[in-house]
């Protein structure tokens, strides 16, 4: 808390037109200024997309996480499996996405048995 002197000090500058905002400050219903919008599009994250290359597009060699894990979208099955397994059983140049694929392969629970429908909606993390 200001003192009784400093409050004074400062009721003084502001009568003297010192230390007062040049415009007033934006209400919720004021248009927000064209250099917010600019630097809000501008951000690298503004596509909703993590910066860098998505983990399901990399190489196996080139993750640096140990355990791999892929999920079912659709009906919620989850299968993990270490980086150091997934390399012996497909090799260091396999690429997460397809063996994420191969490792839900025809294990989706809900089936409508339309073949166009049918199959897992992977979603790929690594822990």
């Amino acid at each position: 808390m200001p003192t009784g002197s400093q409050l004074k000090k400062i009721a003084a500058e502001a009568g003297a037109g010192r230390n007062v905002p040049a415009t007033r400050p934006l209400g919720p219903r004021d248009d927000l200024p064209e250099e917010y919008w600019s630097a809000l599009l501008k951000d690298a994250a503004a596509d909703g997309a993590p910066p860098g290359p998505q983990i399901r597009t990399l190489r196996l060699s080139e993750i640096s996480w140990h355990v791999l894990r892929v999920s079912c979208t659709r009906c919620g099955r989850i299968v993990e499996i270490q980086k150091a397994d997934a390399i012996r059983l497909y090799g260091r140049q396999a690429i997460w996405k397809n063996v994420g694929m191969r490792m839900l392969e025809d294990t989706c629970q809900q089936r409508t048995g339309r073949y166009e429908e049918d199959g897992c909606w992977p979603s790929y993390d690594a822990c």
